[in-house]
């Protein structure tokens, strides 16, 4: 007879041929088998989140497969694996507090008014702007924007009570209150602070239960004069699936926008970087970073802190030639470009619903050739190859067709907001692996 370890195994194998193989590598094969009894597979998984996910998607799947091989139907039940802190996690910070500060934001026409905005917060918390919600793509500076109204109150205000978490953390941390039957203690922890920072709120989306967490909490603070300052990659009127309730306070406050830098700001932000490093860089060096490094200040952090790093460790000279390097593995995120070009792909790929080989080839029907355009714009946006380097990638495709291909792109996004949100969420997907 077949153990009981064997059977999760065939189980998951069947469940592998029946989901994309992204979902599968991501919420499937992590989870490992306890133990059988009362007709129940106990499971186990990382998080509160990936337990969330597969009870909400997979579960119904994972049972069906599991009844079939035991011949009776069968429960499924997912424990996380290791306990989640009580207290949210702390944001992680390169260096120390002071390098999230107002004076080390550099302002430019992007920014200015969020910056501006979060300096009034900081300095009269609960005033006015109430809440402040900044929004913007990732890496433009909202959570160093969110970082610096901390610190500022703490300066000024050493005993008020500051709370920072993220909302996958406050989603988690929920999640396993509900569980344990000890949401008082939540409670007193979310509704009894001076100022409350939640960074990437937009991750509650679709999720009802912590929406309505999130309803009372906001009430509760914003009713006593508590400051609240979210974040996230999106307005609130572009997040879909957030109860109407919740879109509405949001945006009762203040909504700041955060622009990709300009040029002089990206130069700014380069010099400003690696003269507290102690690193001289050349005018010419410092605008090739800034015109290669157009969209995330975080990669144009990132780039000066490998250029000291080589300098500093290894003694090489910052010659444009070492310049040129560093730059192109920080735009592909420290992979060969042609491994970020094929995972771009097969997200694109996951998310279209058609295959990678369809979307390299001649096909022009309407769903393969949108994925085509969404493919090369990008992988224009993640690395720095060129057009005629991206239409090398797709068969030879012409710098014209790939000129052609991003603009359509471009053009939708300004159009479509739910277009434009798939697309972003994409990139920050790729981003973010």
């Amino acid at each position: 007879m077949e153990s009981l370890s064997d059977i999760w195994k065939q189980a998951l194998e069947k469940c592998r041929g029946e989901v994309t193989e992204v979902s599968y590598n991501l919420w499937l094969a992590p989870l490992e088998f306890i133990n059988f009894e009362n007709s129940t597979f106990v499971l186990s998984t990382s998080s509160a989140h990936k337990a969330l996910i597969f009870n909400d998607k997979f579960k119904d799947l994972v049972k069906k497969n599991l009844s079939e091989l035991m011949g009776f139907d069968v429960e499924v039940q997912v424990i996380v694996a290791a306990p989640i802190p009580a207290e949210p996690e702390e944001p992680q910070i390169s260096g120390n507090d002071n390098e999230y500060t107002f004076e080390n934001f550099i302002v430019g026409s992007s920014n200015k008014f969020a910056h501006a905005a979060s300096y009034r917060v900081a300095t009269a918390p609960g005033v006015e702007y109430n809440p402040l919600f900044i929004y913007g793509r990732s890496g433009l500076g909202k959570t160093h924007l969110m970082l610096a109204i901390n610190h500022e109150i703490k300066k000024r205000r050493p005993n008020a009570v500051i709370l920072y978490t993220t909302g996958e953390s406050f989603t988690n941390e929920l999640i396993t209150c509900i569980a344990e039957k000890n949401t008082k203690a939540f409670h007193n922890k979310y509704r009894n602070v001076d100022i409350l920072l939640v960074d990437d709120i937009q991750f509650i989306q679709n999720k009802v239960s912590v929406q309505e967490e999130i309803f009372h909490t906001f009430n509760t603070l914003t009713q006593n004069s508590k400051q609240v300052v979210l974040t996230s990659d999106r307005p609130p009127k572009e997040m879909e699936l957030l109860d109407e309730r919740l879109r509405t306070r949001f945006e009762w406050g203040l909504m700041a926008d955060i622009q990709p830098p300009d040029i002089d700001t990206r130069m700014a932000i380069i010099v400003r970087k690696a003269a507290s490093l102690g690193l001289t860089l050349s005018d010419s060096i410092v605008e090739f970073i800034a015109e290669k490094i157009k969209h995330n200040i975080r990669q144009l952090e990132g780039t000066v802190k490998k250029l000291h790093a080589i300098n500093t460790l290894n003694g090489t000279p910052i010659t444009m030639e070492v310049v040129q390097e560093v730059v192109k593995d920080v735009v592909t995120d420290n992979e060969p470009v042609s491994v970020t070009v094929d995972k771009i792909i097969e997200n694109v790929s996951n998310v279209y619903g058609v295959s990678v080989s369809d979307i390299l080839s001649e096909k022009r029907n309407a769903a393969i050739s949108t994925a085509r355009q969404v493919s090369m714009y990008i992988i224009r946006e993640i690395t720095d190859l060129s057009q005629q380097q991206i239409g090398e990638k797709f068969g030879g495709k012409s710098h014209s067709t790939v000129h052609h291909s991003i603009s359509t792109v471009e053009d939708r996004i300004a159009k479509d907001i739910a277009f434009k949100n798939q697309v972003f969420d994409i990139i920050k997907n790729i981003q973010d692996k």
